[in-house]
């Protein structure tokens, strides 16, 4: 059963296209940077993802909605999307472990939503024009003052996201008697990959995105993450400092997504804004060292500089993104560190990657020995 209104709602983007549908009901406006997500399933791990704070989503499956929503399946404490753009929004919901409906998720924490969009032209225009800001609109703004509220939005580059959702005071994860412990930098980390770390033997100290590398270090870790997270990787300058002491220590280094970014970064290796980057569960990958494939979950707006890699005297790349030729993982080669851009973690996704974690956890053993 799909939910909406009549009452009529807008997406604006900032070159001026407008892209009409409904509102699921509730009444507001959202600004953000426009993207779509091409994943089947795992819309409320995506809704919840850090990494897609300031965005508002597109969804290509047609469907959202359909099978509720349960309070186990979220990668932070709260929706982190700017907003919604769907074809069918549905309330009703027929999975035996769902705890409540989409609607009533959204309406508790005000997520402004627009349905009834005809989001196959509204994607392959994204994918002409790439990824741009755009605003929602549910409660009958005038689209003149739309334009002038958009237009004062800030651009994602340059943009410094990650103070927004990280971790304000550290925290604990995973069982205190663990073989392993892994200090983690929170940029916007998610909960499953605090779940397979744990469940590797590990205990994690996870700290603020802003921690100084001696805060880090009087954990006394076995390892250090630097996690995923949303927004430009180049203004993170403590993070960047973090990466360099780690890195010129020799201590184990794992780094996701945008914690992969830094560490190109604190490797003199620039970072870019992609056209319209890649979002979703199904991204092909190759394993340079191994030769295999990997069918991937992937999250990112920017991307390592493939030229500047592949002229790093230190650096090699591990994983190649098979769409695009894009940079997928990296290793320094004197150093015990290594990262990727997409999400091993998955959820949602495929678990093609998880041994990534094992790699840590390898790389972590052979340092102590």
């Amino acid at each position: 059963m799909q939910h909406t209104t009549s009452q009529s709602a807008i997406l604006l983007l900032a070159d001026g296209t407008i892209f009409h549908g409904k509102s699921i009901g509730i009444s507001g406006k959202t600004f953000g940077e426009v993207c779509f997500n091409t994943g089947t399933t795992g819309y409320q791990e995506i809704f919840t993802d850090p990494s897609y704070y300031g965005q508002i989503m597109v969804t290509t499956n047609a469907h959202i909605g359909n099978y509720g929503v349960n309070e186990e399946e979220v990668e932070s404490n709260s929706i982190k999307i700017a907003g919604l753009v769907c074809k069918k929004f549905s309330t009703f919901h027929s999975r035996p472990y769902s705890e409540s409906n989409l609607f009533d998720y959204f309406k508790k924490q005000n997520l402004i939503c627009i349905s009834d969009v005809d989001t196959r032209a509204l994607v392959s225009y994204i994918r002409d024009h790439g990824a741009q800001n755009a605003v929602i609109c549910t409660d009958g703004t005038p689209v003149d003052e739309l334009k002038a509220l958009l237009a004062q939005t800030p651009d994602m580059v340059g943009l410094e996201l990650a103070s927004k959702v990280s971790t304000n005071q550290p925290y604990f994860y995973g069982n205190e008697n663990a073989t392993y412990k892994i200090a983690a930098l929170d940029l916007g980390i998610k909960e499953n990959i605090l779940r397979n770390l744990a469940k590797r033997d590990c205990y994690v100290k996870v700290f603020p995105y802003n921690s100084s590398f001696e805060e880090l270090k009087a954990f006394n870790p076995d390892g250090y993450f630097l996690s995923n997270g949303p927004g430009d990787p180049d203004p993170l300058d403590g993070a960047i400092n973090v990466a360099k002491e780690i890195i010129a220590n020799n201590y184990p280094l794992f780094g996701i997504c945008l914690g992969h970014q830094i560490i190109a970064l604190a490797n003199g290796v620039s970072t870019y804004k992609m056209f319209n980057g890649h979002r979703g569960i199904n991204h092909p990958v190759k394993n340079l060292i191994s030769g295999k494939g990997e069918i991937t979950s992937q999250n990112h707006g920017f991307a390592v500089n493939k030229e500047a890699l592949d002229n790093h005297p230190d650096l090699e790349i591990t994983h190649i993104h098979l769409n695009d030729g894009t940079v997928a993982g990296m290793r320094m080669k004197s150093k015990n560190c290594f990262s990727v851009q997409y999400h091993p973690e998955a959820s949602p996704g495929p678990h093609d990657s998880s041994y990534l974690f094992d790699q840590f956890l390898d790389n972590i053993k052979s340092a102590k020995n």
